[in-house]
């Protein structure tokens, strides 16, 4: 075959060789373009899995790891709760709004491809400065797409994470995570089996959208990526709404054997892979796929990433049962095929054969890379930090009104206004006040799930990065009084070819799989999206983690907002925080240098359960993680709310040499395991007992009420606000930059 067709699909040249030796011979064009998918970085993790396995991925409640569409976790009652997270970076770069709603519908067909039925939606966003004109009309496009589609179909969306850093520009991170619900008795799976039951394609018809959309996402990008938009797929919430519906209903009759969604290399990857997990093989004859174009050729037909399909195994015999379902539901239902028992994928056209690949070669044959790894010269320098050479704050007040209005930190309200979060009437906490909280209809329990990570920190420290995404998520879930019971992945980085950035993937892993482990949290799947940058300049090193938890009795689910005056206010954890990476050290300063505070995974793993334990017995009010802008921010975000009410602490005099920044620490300092939380006078013995109990350092700080914000430091006011000003700020920071757009 020609030099420049092969290249043209991606594959090296000890690929295609490869490619040769399986097949015996010239592939056809099609079979360029199976093998050119199904090997491409997005499809084959190649690159990632030597690592992924080092990630722990088995526990008591799991009952589905990775491997399949999506992880599901035992919650009880005959009950699992199916969850997973991916990413649509680079269509969300081409085209924001139908990328990012793209990716929202494919992520729910993972979810209920498993006989889930989806209940909510999470999403985790990274943009360039919001000072450049491109990222607002990304960030437009994107949210629009998001809530377009959620909304659409009737999926609350009830919260995420939006961060903006200079190194995004050219490659948004859009992460979206789906949660479900399902009999754990109903579980699907995506499998094939018994030789001649009917193989059914269902759902939307097939059109040139998507074509190479796997190969586009396994490349950086250049100057002429705008150039790709054809590869960006065009989804309809409506119909996936319909198909949602009639497979649901299907799996109730029992015809069915398997189902997967044609998500990334569409046709293609559902028949290859389900067949490959059932060991069997594939046949079906591409003229009877529904097309919504003339002229379609196999190629295009195999390689669609067209949206709403879903490829049925439906036992023989039973054929009339399925059609009727989706007829009543007014979708196409139509046999393309059947299972065989070569273990062959074998591609037809108005019956000639123009593909015939071993299925596992295909699906699970792909070369795998121990590529090099280099750690980064950077790290030498950024990792230096000299505190004492920067100017002090004037002004310790401004500089924490400052940190309220900056964009990562700022209300997100401009973001989750635009989405439906009350649909299906679940939400028991509103986007904004903490982790997501839907209920479990039904019983008397909740699901809570938040998403999390922080690529500065991975940028200065991929291990210690990593530790701490695993830990934040899984605390958030915590504060909201739930237990911690699975977790999933989302790993954004760079072009792995690249020593330097298989250093950091290497090391993120590495630090994600320990946290896991000493949190017993298994990881019951997730997502890669490598190639992340543009002319050679790579994102941060952005590992998102969406922790799920189980909240035994929903009326004690907590939110961060101080509910009431006169409430005792309680440290849990460390006073003092450190300034490397931290969000006042970009503001203030400009600066993204030093070492992220180090997480102690023991203490991390003791605060967790003490807020589990304090929530369920009603010891606390209220509980708050300080995070980004440390715990002068985490303060205030308890308070900034309509209707908050104030606060007066007293802090500690910081330990240690007596210099400039001592108030800096204790104020905007960042550092993990530690949690504002607030309970009434008469339980405040309890819960500092309790703490005792955990081996959790607890300090009575202050009391709410009033209408100020009050910091003081060894008897001294060191930095007072406004509620009013604290809410200006907290609520413009984000919003005036959309608004000057639209001005």
């Amino acid at each position: 075959m020609d030099q420049s067709t092969i290249d043209a699909h991606g594959l090296s040249a000890d690929e295609y060789q490869r490619l040769l030796e399986i097949l015996g011979r010239e592939p056809t064009i099609t079979e360029l373009g199976i093998f050119s998918v199904m090997w491409s970085e997005h499809c084959s993790y190649k690159s990632s899995r030597l690592h992924l396995r080092r990630l722990p991925t088995e526990g008591a409640r799991v009952v589905q790891g990775p491997g399949e569409n999506a992880g599901a976790v035992d919650i009880g009652d005959g009950l699992i709760a199916v969850f997973k997270i991916e990413s649509h970076n680079h269509p969300s770069f081409i085209e924001p709004y139908q990328g990012a709603a793209t990716g929202v519908g494919g992520i729910i067909r993972d979810i209920f491809t498993m006989g889930a039925r989806p209940i909510a939606l999470l999403n985790s966003l990274r943009f360039g400065a919001l000072d450049d004109p491109a990222t607002r009309r990304l960030v437009d496009g994107v949210v629009a797409g998001i809530a377009g589609y959620g909304n659409s179909i009737g999926i609350p969306t009830v919260g995420g994470e939006i961060a903006f850093e200079p190194s995004y520009a050219g490659n948004p991170l859009v992460n979206v995570f789906c949660l479900g619900v399902a009999k754990a008795d109903q579980l699907a799976k995506g499998l094939a089996s018994g030789t001649g039951n009917p193989v059914y394609y269902v759902g939307a018809k097939t059109g040139r959208d998507g074509i190479h959309g796997a190969t586009m996402a396994s490349a950086e990008f250049d100057g002429h990526s705008a150039d790709k938009r054809p590869a960006v797929q065009v989804g309809d919430p409506f119909m996936e709404k319909l198909l949602l519906e009639a497979c649901l209903e299907v799996m109730q009759t029992g015809a069915l054997v398997g189902i997967q969604d044609m998500g990334a290399a569409g046709l293609t990857c559902s028949t290859s892979e389900m067949a490959a997990r059932g060991d069997v093989g594939i046949e079906i004859d591409v003229s009877r796929v529904p097309q919504r174009e003339a002229g379609m050729t196999p190629y295009e037909i195999m390689l669609s990433e067209s949206q709403e399909r879903m490829l049925l195994i439906a036992r023989r015999g039973r054929e009339a049962e399925v059609e009727q379902v989706f007829e009543k539901w007014d979708l196409h239902a139509v046999r393309i095929g059947e299972v065989t028992g070569d273990g062959r994928l074998r591609v037809r056209d108005r019956g000639v054969v123009v593909a015939e690949i071993p299925n596992r070669q295909l699906a699970d044959g792909a070369p795998l890379y121990d590529r090099p790894t280099e750690r980064p010269a950077y790290l030498t320098e950024v990792q230096q930090l000299d505190v004492t050479a920067l100017p002090a704050p004037a002004d310790l007040s401004q500089t924490w009104l400052d940190l309220l209005g900056a964009p990562v930190i700022a209300s997100k309200r401009w973001v989750y206004r635009q989405y439906d979060h009350m649909v299906r009437t679940n939400t028991l906490v509103l986007p904004g006040l903490g982790a997501g909280v839907v209920r479990i209809k039904g019983t008397s329990r909740a699901l809570t799930f938040s998403v999390d990570g922080n690529g500065r920190y991975c940028y200065l420290d991929p291990g210690e990065g990593g530790r701490l995404a695993v830990a934040e998520a899984a605390r958030n879930v915590a504060c909201a009084g739930a237990v911690p019971i699975g977790a999933t992945n989302c790993l954004n980085f760079g072009n792995p070819e690249r020593p330097e950035i298989m250093w950091q993937f290497a090391h993120t892993v590495d630090g994600i799989a320990e946290a896991c482990r000493a949190l017993e949290i298994p990881i019951t799947g997730g997502n890669v999206s490598l190639y992340n940058e543009t002319d050679g300049q790579a994102i941060y090193p952005t590992p998102v983690l969406g922790v799920v938890g189980l909240l035994e009795d929903a009326t004690r689910v907590l939110t961060r907002m101080f509910p009431a005056d006169s409430l005792e206010i309680v440290l849990l954890g460390e006073a003092a925080g450190e300034l490397g990476g931290s969000e006042y050290l970009k503001v203030a300063h400009g600066l993204v240098r030093g070492r992220p505070a180090a997480v102690d995974l023991d203490r991390e793993r003791a605060l967790q359960r003490l807020l589990v334990d304090a929530a369920r017995d009603g010891l606390l009010r209220s509980a708050h993680d300080c995070a980004e802008g440390g715990f002068a921010v985490t303060l205030a975000e308890c308070s900034v709310e309509s209707g908050g009410v104030g606060a007066r602490v007293e802090l500690p005099a910081p330990a240690g040499p007596d210099d400039r920044f001592a108030l800096v620490r204790a104020l905007f300092g960042e550092a993990p395991s530690r949690v504002v939380v607030s309970a009434l006078p008469e339980e405040r013995d309890r819960l500092l007992a309790r703490a005792r109990a955990f081996s959790v350092p607890a300090s009575v700080i202050g009391h709410t009420g009033g209408e100020r914000l009050t910091i003081s430091v060894a008897g001294a006011v060191v930095a007072a606000i406004g509620l009013d000003e604290a809410e200006q700020a907290w609520d413009n920071g984000l919003t005036r930059h959309f608004e000057t757009a639209v001005a």
